[in-house]
């Protein structure tokens, strides 16, 4: 029988983590869900661990793959092989962090046929799995215009949605699947396609956790300069939409976030200036940069950004 939920749990090398993930899900009150888990090639103990519960519960489909086809990839693979209506990524290294998480997520997009994508508040925790902090971008249980969501997002420079852990979504909506040329917006990316096909919902409750630890893959992409790099990106794919309704000094100030952002690599001694010339003259004009050096920092203390509208 097609199950209403597909959890998808991609995993690699989160053998401390992995377990804990799993009883977040199998202690969930809804319990109409199969539970998708595809190792990609670790080399630690993960697929043991995995193994003795998949054993235990039926409800747990798991695969290794023959050969490690990368982070995308491998998202795309467990929304290609669910089978369920609606689609719950939970990334090995975070946690469902209620009980109700899958009952109050779903309940959202059965009420509202318009809605295409529903997050949660979030806990921020660390290795230890302590909360450090409680993420809400969003206040209050509210529907938000879709677009509206994707030119916030844009005008902050920033995922104000939230990570894979955090949301769901139907199937139906998500076919395209998540564009490889992304690796860290990749999530925000496809947050994005799916706001164009509907609405928005927030829960203002951490529902799931995200885990802050030194191996995650944020980390690296980061130091590596691929958030500056998909940044850029973003824009060229989005900010030129019809929806995306700003003001000129709005939305000059939205394509400079990026740029500055490689000047500040440049600033923390990440990169050369060199480096950061070459990286910002390739999006953005450096004189024009300097000009507008001054505007920006005025705009960014005093701003205030348009408001998502409510439904």
């Amino acid at each position: 029988m097609k199950p209403n939920i597909s959890i998808c749990m991609p995993n690699y090398n989160f053998a401390q983590y992995v377990a804990e993930a799993v009883e977040s899900v199998l202690k969930q009150s809804y319990t109409d869900f199969e539970f998708i888990i595809i190792d990609n090639c670790s080399t630690d103990n993960s697929a043991d661990i995995i193994r003795q519960y998949a054993e235990k519960d039926a409800r747990i489909r798991f695969c290794i793959n023959d050969r490690n086809i990368g982070m995308v990839n491998n998202l795309n693979l467990c929304l290609q092989r669910a089978d369920g209506n609606y689609i719950k990524y939970l990334l090995s290294d975070d946690l469902l962090a209620s009980p109700r998480a899958l009952e109050k997520m779903v309940a959202v997009l059965e009420a509202d046929k318009e809605i295409a994508l529903v997050a949660t508040a979030r806990n921020m925790i660390n290795d230890r799995s302590d909360i450090r902090q409680v993420l809400s971008e969003y206040r209050g249980n509210d529907r938000y215009v879709g677009t509206d969501i994707i030119q916030d997002c844009l005008l902050e420079q920033k995922n104000k949605i939230g990570e894979p852990s955090v949301v769901m979504f139907r199937k139906k909506d998500a076919m395209r699947g998540f564009d490889g040329r992304y690796r860290q917006a990749v999530d925000l990316e496809m947050w994005f396609y799916l706001l164009e096909q509907g609405n928005f919902a927030y829960i203002d409750e951490p529902l799931c956790s995200f885990r802050s630890h030194p191996n995650q893959q944020t980390r690296t992409n980061i130091a590596q300069g691929v958030l500056s790099d998909e940044a850029f990106q973003l824009l060229e794919d989005y900010a030129n939409k019809p929806y995306v309704n700003l003001s000129r000094i709005k939305r000059e100030y939205m394509l400079y976030v990026p740029a500055y952002s490689v000047w500040k690599q440049y600033k923390k001694k990440q990169i050369t200036l060199h480096n950061a010339f070459l990286k910002i003259k390739r999006h953005y004009n450096f004189f024009k940069f300097i000009m507008f050096y001054p505007v920006f920092k005025i705009v960014k203390f005093f701003k205030s950004t348009m408001q998502p509208r409510k439904r």
